[in-house]
């Protein structure tokens, strides 16, 4: 067989188009599965600090003598909480701590696309991030003595895959509007982690804000993802929901695409602004 028959079918056996990006997805989720089994004692640091906070709100509501379903609010808070921090931190600040460490130009000048390498953090963080949260819901749950009655399964299931589908989106988008601020990630990053732990009402119904403010925060997924899981989940909560679960279901979904596009529009201008200046990954300014 010559040369030419080789890279004849070296070409064949290329990957590209959809095969490439579902490669690229499960190899870049592929550390971080791995990296959390052989860290376990990450895995005890990222519950038990959490169920502080959690066990701190529950408290305050037992001595103001609160329904009980504030109880739950807090635990399902508590746990949907894992998820922004890791979007927060694992994903929006993640081009910016690969541009530090010098890998940001291996990922640019890779065949596969910037959007495949942020999904497979997702979805690699996205798996230890679960069994936090779970673990979080049955300690609360069990600690506490929380009931459920979800009414829908369905639309229970519905609104957690569209808030995940809708937040690491942003977290995408946000991936690439951190590395382009540079070293304002960090203080970004900081400075909206509290407000955010406020307005999408992690330990309180939403519902309990202004109108305004809280209609303002429905444009970070987990503000209508929590009111609309915990109408589903409690007797009671249906009546303190800020919007009915048919319409938070409707603008999630909305929301999964407008920073699922957005993602892709930015990380396309990310790629073509490096390639065109030739310093974006350059670790100084």
């Amino acid at each position: 067989m010559n040369s030419e028959q080789l890279s004849v079918n070296s070409q064949k056996r290329k990957n590209t188009g959809w095969r490439l990006f579902f490669q690229s997805v499960i190899a870049r989720s592929y550390p971080r599965i791995i990296g959390q089994q052989r860290e376990l004692s990450w895995m005890l640091f990222e519950v038990v600090m959490p169920m502080i906070a959690v066990i701190g709100y529950v408290l305050v509501y037992k001595a103001l003598k609160a329904p009980e379903e504030y109880i739950g609010f807090v635990v399902i808070g508590g746990a949907m909480m894992a998820f922004w921090m890791n979007v927060l931190w694992s994903m929006s600040s993640q081009l910016y701590w690969e541009k530090e460490q010098g890998n940001l130009a291996l990922y640019i000048i890779a065949p596969n696309s910037m959007m495949s390498i942020l999904l497979g953090m997702a979805l690699g963080g996205m798996v230890a991030t679960i069994l936090r949260a779970a673990v979080i819901i049955l300690l609360g749950s069990w600690m506490f003595g929380v009931t459920y009655a979800v009414v829908s399964p369905f639309e229970l299931f519905a609104v957690f895959a569209l808030s995940m589908v809708a937040l690491y989106g942003m977290g995408m988008m946000f991936a690439s509007a951190f590395l382009l601020f540079g070293r304002e990630a960090w203080a970004v990053s900081d400075m909206i982690q509290e407000p955010v732990n406020l307005v999408t009402g992690f330990y309180f119904p939403v519902k309990s804000l202004p109108f305004w403010v809280a209609a303002i925060a429905s444009a970070i997924p987990l503000t209508l993802g929590l009111d609309a899981m915990r109408q589903l989940a409690f007797p009671s909560g249906l009546q303190m929901g800020f919007l009915s679960t048919k319409v938070e279901i409707l603008i999630l979904a909305g929301l999964s695409v407008f920073f699922l596009v957005g993602a892709k529009l930015l990380l396309a201008y990310t790629e073509k602004r490096a390639i065109r200046e030739g310093r974006l990954t350059e670790a100084r300014r």
